[in-house]
């Protein structure tokens, strides 16, 4: 399989197992939920174990991102989208928005547990060659800005080659 081929297996894997997370979660937890998606993409053959996990990572960071920004700003997720919602197709924001909003309560619950100030203000970072849901990403090098419509693979910064990337903030 061509990288270009794997990376568009990677990223239709990603909203399958988003989808699947959306009802998972009806029943349980994100990390819980999560497990339950990851091993049924690995039982029916759609990832190897070690693909289904690399995904996986993807989609938990995109979500626990978004909920983190919902829970510590007054802001909904268009700001941490930094777009336009009619320029995200209606089926992938349905099925990020709603297992984002009950991470959100979730996100809610530990913050109340933690004793430390700098956890509620780490940014994941991301890398080119991972894969990333909806919204825009800001180059940390040089500050150009990507933007995502639906998941796709991240590429090397256009203007300067950078290979990490925060989520972008909204605008002003």
């Amino acid at each position: 399989m061509t990288e270009r081929n794997r990376d568009h297996h990677h990223v239709h894997a990603y909203e399958r197992m988003l989808d699947r997370l959306r009802s998972a979660m009806e029943h349980a937890g994100l990390r819980e939920a999560l497990d339950t998606v990851k091993e049924r993409t690995v039982e029916l053959g759609e990832l190897t174990r070690e693909e289904a996990e690399r995904v996986g990572g993807f989609l938990q960071r995109d979500v626990e991102d978004a909920a983190r920004y919902s829970a510590t700003t007054d802001e909904d997720l268009r700001g941490w989208l930094r777009m336009d919602l009619q320029l995200v197709e209606n089926w992938i924001w349905d099925r990020f928005s709603s297992v984002a909003d009950k991470t959100r309560l979730e996100w809610l619950a530990l913050q109340q547990e933690l004793q430390q100030h700098e956890l509620q203000q780490q940014t994941p970072k991301y890398y080119s060659g991972e894969i990333a849901g909806p919204g825009s990403l800001s180059c940390n090098d040089c500050g150009e800005i990507s933007h995502f419509t639906q998941a796709g693979c991240i590429l090397a910064c256009p203007r300067c080659g950078g290979s990490v990337y925060r989520r972008a903030p909204a605008r002003e």
